[in-house]
């Protein structure tokens, strides 16, 4: 259950918490010994010396154990940093991952899943465990006491061992039952913060809020029951330890009466005894942190999350070279696809706008082709490797993409445009320029020093629009996927849009656009037309475009006041 302990990152930091435990519970059995020898020894010597030595000897001890605890509790926490710094980033990667791709929600479970682990290592749990294995050492030593003691304090530690045993049955189900709803209750919270401009703006709050308290009381409800029970099961386990120490005592008064024991031994036997179930109380009372933690290392454990093993081999820098061959695509088998057998070739430097009315599948190939989504059969190829098999880190620098809702991070508008990476001044200025966003980020407040973001200026549609355009042709993208890119823009953001599509052809940079409008789509080599997630033509651009002027082709608008010159 706690194989993960003794993975690699944690594995020296758990050796030395094994080791400061084995110290700290040898240091540990000296109170025993210190109240035997005072009982059996000093009292019928009435040696004060005795008992000073016993005295100084079991402080030492007991400074010494005091010492190991502390290096235990040091171990633990590295571990825990260790454990931080090696899974904290791939699981927030796995998280972008799956939630870029549609297999995951938009949030970082992952992340906190890893937190779970690390607050685990502080935690008494752990430490317990590393002290449970000494119970059949102190049962030891109490057998040597006295054979009877021995079975005595055997049969109680047996009994809360099937204590723990039968915590750990009850409690599994409904703890994996609360996780589950706290995630939900949490992602629904989310959500609506998310959704809040729409949420206020038509009046839908009140009804939000009694969809999520619903939830919100289901989860309270899961949350008293389990935590009555866990509070149950704890008080069984500590009224269960007290009534074995009770029964360890009373048998030890009999066989003093008995003359079969000294009160030394009676005393020593209950001292330890209750050193020896502590683990086991402690594993009760905290069964719940067990379970958690296991759960959290499972899903980290589960293909694409923090654990999964990082590309081995870095494939060359493309040309462009793309081809989709015969993909299918469908969000699950139960419903039907979406992307209908779509196949068709660019060569490096060509470009291609796709067109189509509202569902035709235009944004879902778009991200079909950049590997976000992967295709249910078929493959899509970026120099004759399937565009899925590429590191995404290895890929970023070499593809550009706007997608229709650009957002960006708090960070400046040069940040921002650098992609978060170390901004090069002469690429951040040139992407600025080749989307025609130059002077107009001169004009914000601080120039391509100003804050973006959550915590930055407010900008227009169309400005957000060209600066995520400058993202997208950051650097030396070979290969540019731009969907609706002409979406907010005005006629002068048109004209620099068609600018930049010029520029990058000049470049030799492979190019799909996603759009309506045929102004746009004239400036591409070949236009391809979808029709409810199927290929329904594709040719030339000018092609296309006298078909679409004969009225063969439906999937393209016209600018808002140009119909009559489009006519």
């Amino acid at each position: 259950m706690m194989r993960w302990l003794f993975t690699t990152p944690l594995r020296r930091f758990v050796g030395l918490a094994a080791v400061a435990s084995l110290l700290l519970n040898l240091a540990l059995l000296m109170p025993s010994l210190y109240a035997l020898q005072v009982f059996d020894r000093v009292f019928a010597s009435r040696s004060l010396e005795t008992l000073a030595m016993l005295s100084a000897l079991t402080l030492l001890a007991l400074g010494f154990g005091h010492c190991m605890d502390v290096a235990r509790s040091r171990a633990l926490a590295s571990a825990g940093r260790a454990l931080m710094e090696r899974l904290s980033a791939p699981a927030l990667q796995a998280a972008l991952q799956r939630a870029a791709t549609g297999r995951g929600r938009a949030d970082a479970e992952r992340v906190r899943d890893v937190a779970q682990l690390n607050q685990f290592l502080h935690g008494s749990g752990v430490r317990a465990l590393f002290d449970a294995p000494w119970l059949p050492v102190y049962l030891g030593v109490i057998a040597l006491m006295h054979p009877w003691l021995g079975v005595t304090a055997a049969l109680g530690a047996l009994v809360l061992a099937m204590l723990a045993l039968v915590t750990e049955r009850i409690t599994r189900t409904r703890t994996e039952t609360l996780t589950r709803r706290t995630r939900g209750v949490g992602r629904h919270a989310d959500a609506l913060v998310r959704q809040a401009e729409a949420f206020v703006g038509l009046g839908m709050v009140g009804h939000a809020i009694a969809a999520w308290r619903r939830e919100h009381t289901a989860w309270l409800d899961q949350h008293e029951l389990l935590g009555a029970l866990q509070a149950r099961m704890a008080a069984l386990a500590r009224t269960a330890r007290q009534a074995v120490q009770m029964a360890v005592l009373g048998v030890g008064a009999w066989l003093v009466i008995g003359a079969d024991a000294s009160p030394g031994i009676m005393v020593a036997a209950t001292i330890l005894l209750g050193r020896a179930l502590q683990p086991v109380e402690q594993l009760i009372g905290g069964w719940k942190q067990w379970l958690d933690a296991r759960a959290a290392w499972r899903r980290l454990s589960e293909p694409g999350s923090a654990l999964a093993p990082a590309p081995s081999l870095r494939l060359p820098a493309p040309s462009g070279r793309v081809s989709v061959e015969r993909v299918v695509f469908g969000h699950d088998a139960l419903r039907p696809a979406t992307i209908k057998g779509v196949s068709f070739a660019l060569a490096a430097g060509e470009s291609l706008g796709i067109v189509g009315a509202s569902g035709s599948g235009k944004t879902t190939l778009a991200r079909l082709l950049l590997g976000l989504w992967a295709p249910r059969s078929g493959s899509v190829r970026l120099d004759e490797a399937d565009i899925a098999q590429w590191p995404r880190d290895a890929l970023g620098p070499h593809i550009g993409y706007l997608p229709q809702d650009a957002s960006f991070f708090d960070a400046t508008v040069a940040q921002n445009i650098a992609r978060l990476g170390a901004v090069d001044d002469a690429h951040v200025i040139r992407a600025a320029q080749l989307s025609q966003a130059h002077e107009m980020i001169l004009r914000l407040p601080q120039g391509y020093d100003t804050m973006l973001g959550d915590a930055g200026v407010a900008l227009s549609g169309g400005q957000r629009q060209r600066i995520a355009l400058a993202r997208a042709l950051y650097g030396t993208p070979k290969f540019v996927v731009l969907d609706e890119p002409d979406a907010h823009l005005d006629a002068d953001g048109e004209a620099a849009l068609r600018g930049a599509l010029q520029s990058l052809k000049a470049q030799g940079t492979t190019m799909v656009v996603v759009g309506h409008r045929a102004t746009l789509m004239a400036q591409l080599d070949t236009i391809a037309v979808l029709k409810d997630g199927a290929l329904q033509a594709i040719g030339p651009a000018a092609t296309m475009l006298a078909r679409w002027r004969a009225g063969n082709v439906h999937a393209f608008r016209t600018p808002t006041g140009a119909q009559g010159a489009a006519a």
